[in-house]
């Protein structure tokens, strides 16, 4: 019989695009991106006296070199163990590199760039968890959307009428977990395809949150007040690690919890078990007697709690105000982090900090005002970046992801 001939894999194709990347920066014209040969850039890290000064086109063609061999690597045949560790190292080098050209000639703090990632990763974090929670239970949830604005306009709601703004946060996650529950009545309950459920919820929260903005949010102030932030004794005070991870807001370190104890809760404990079976093969899970239905309602309900303390994250803890729409496409930004993250906890939060440092750097790109070819980068292309980085991680970055085997299959007790 003749051998079977392999395609072109997805690794072939990566190391293909770092060879040519490398090729393009070390043979190209650094003087068409604005960058001159005796151009420096100048990284601060948010200590006194502590600035590191690179030579910016030196830099560059230093890793377009490991680009370079770092594709030619991963195509040579029987070498694979070490061409992933090139292309994963070529990967790690990508923000450095971006982050270098687009501070070239210029000054810029490296430290509170990695902070404001985490910051705006927050919403997308416990997002993703939310989805976690629902689809390895066996149920699709495109609703986190809907969810996340319904709990940013009702928490906010409530600490306009009442001035407690912890009672704004418990009510976004009240009113998440409820807009969860009518998503679980129609496709759990009432076996309606879970897609078209969650576009309804996704559509019913447009409307019932741009109805509530109108008539009770808009006349009204809160203020602007925001949460308090929070700094952890003695951690805070670590050289550039402290503030970046031990001062913050008080749902940015609930979400650095609910990560932690997600992947507990999910692999180390009983509910975990119970959980992924009823999300692999309800039936087996009914059989040995676990009760399926009730499961995926805790589940989700869970799952939309999490996507409304989301939610207030973006009124309550950022802004301060509620507007149409606030949580703008987050909510599916999300899923895409949980689909990077194979659905699982930390793989869904290195997902959420990708796309939170796509956001940073687009508006990191805007302060230091970058141009190509003398034309400044549009900001509505800078903001694009994060939409942008969710096509290209799903579309061919992240290999197959396959989720949970009954997600998405009502289940029919017999």
């Amino acid at each position: 019989m003749p051998e079977r001939r392999r395609g072109v894999t997805r690794r072939q194709v990566i190391a293909v695009g770092f060879t040519l990347l490398g090729l393009l920066i070390v043979l190209g014209n650094f003087s068409e991106l604005g960058v001159e040969p005796a151009v420096t850039t100048r990284l601060t890290f948010g200590i006194p006296n502590l600035v590191l000064e690179l030579p910016t086109a030196l830099s560059l063609i230093l890793i377009g070199l490991a680009w370079l061999i770092a594709g030619v690597v991963a195509l040579v045949p029987r070498r694979d163990r070490l061409g992933n560790w090139g292309l994963w190292s070529g990967a790690a080098l990508i923000l450095p590199a971006i982050l270098i050209w687009a501070a070239a000639g210029k000054q810029t703090n490296a430290a509170s760039l990695v902070g404001e990632s985490l910051r705006l990763a927050t919403p997308i974090a416990l997002g993703a968890l939310a989805g976690i929670y629902a689809e390895r239970s066996g149920v699709i949830n495109i609703a986190i959307e809907g969810m996340m604005l319904t709990g940013a306009a009702f928490g906010f709601a409530a600490f306009v009428f009442t001035g407690n703004i912890w009672l704004g946060v418990a009510t976004a996650v009240m009113l998440g977990s409820m807009m969860a529950l009518i998503h679980g009545v129609l496709s759990i309950s009432l076996r309606t395809d879970q897609i078209i459920s969650g576009t309804v919820i996704n559509i019913l929260a447009i409307g019932v949150t741009g109805y509530l903005r109108r008539q009770f949010i808009v006349d009204s102030s809160g203020g602007r007040v925001t949460l308090p932030q929070i700094s952890v004794p003695l951690l805070s005070e670590i050289p550039i690690i402290g503030p970046l991870f031990f001062v913050g807001k008080p749902i940015f370190f609930t979400m650095v919890v609910l990560v932690l104890l997600t992947h507990v809760v999910l692999f180390y404990t009983r509910w975990g078990l119970r959980m992924r079976a009823v999300g692999e093969n309800p039936k087996a899970a009914d059989t040995v007697g676990i009760n399926v239905i009730r499961t995926r309602y805790l589940n989700l309900a869970l799952s939309g709690a999490i996507a409304g303390l989301g939610g207030a994250w973006f009124s309550l803890e950022t802004v301060g105000s509620f507007d149409d729409g606030m949580t703008a496409g987050k909510g599916f930004i999300a899923l895409a982090a949980m689909i990077f993250g194979k659905w699982t906890p930390f793989g869904a939060f290195g997902g959420a900090s990708l796309f939170g440092f796509s956001e940073a750097l687009g508006i990191r790109f805007q302060i230091l005002n970058v141009e190509v070819f003398d034309v400044p980068v549009p900001t509505q292309f800078l903001q694009l970046l994060p939409y942008l980085v969710t096509m290209v991680v799903l579309a061919g970055l992240i290999g197959r992801a396959v989720g949970p085997a009954a997600v998405g299959k009502p289940y029919d007790k017999q």
